[in-house]
């Protein structure tokens, strides 16, 4: 786990809310391995993360949402066939970010294709439907999200999404 607010948020700026990447309180980032059994550690690294954080009343919707966006990361982003991870820089990241009423998490993936979000009224002619429904429930149980191509040596995207927090008395 790495934590580090200030250079993480750099590339990450552009496209979020208008958040000041001086007021984090606190950053934690990892790196996602190009196997589906990754969406269990982002949930279980989200978890340990938000638990020292002490985020109750939003803890279930973040962790639902990290599943979401790493799983269509790993799903729909990374190179066919995936390439061999390797100590080069990782295919996809988990950044978990909190202010003092809000907190952000953005995944990042080599892809700059956009997300492809359904509404509601497609998923009524096939609710039995097992994939598709990612962005919908990221959309459901966020405040808001978004995403935007990265530039420079980076490369490919960050989909966010943003929650806010009631403020800790």
């Amino acid at each position: 786990m790495e934590m580090n607010g200030s250079t993480m948020l750099e590339p990450l700026r552009q496209g979020l809310p208008p958040l000041d990447p001086s007021t984090v309180s606190d950053a934690a980032s990892c790196a996602l391995p190009a196997r589906y059994e990754a969406v269990r550690e982002a949930r279980q690294f989200s978890r340990q993360t938000l638990s020292q954080w002490d985020i109750g009343d939003r803890f279930d919707d973040i962790c639902l949402v990290v599943s979401e966006l790493a799983t269509n990361a790993l799903r729909h982003a990374l190179p066919s066939p995936p390439r061999h991870p390797s100590a080069q820089e990782p295919l996809v990241r988990l950044h978990l970010m909190r202010w003092t009423e809000r907190l952000v998490c953005a995944v990042r993936d080599p892809s700059r294709e956009s997300p492809v979000a359904y509404d509601a009224e497609e998923f009524s002619e096939d609710f039995s439907a097992e994939s598709g429904r990612g962005l919908f429930l990221v959309d459901s149980f966020s405040d808001s999200w978004g995403w935007h191509p990265l530039s420079g040596g980076l490369g490919g995207k960050v989909v966010w999404a943003l929650f806010g927090l009631r403020p800790t008395e």
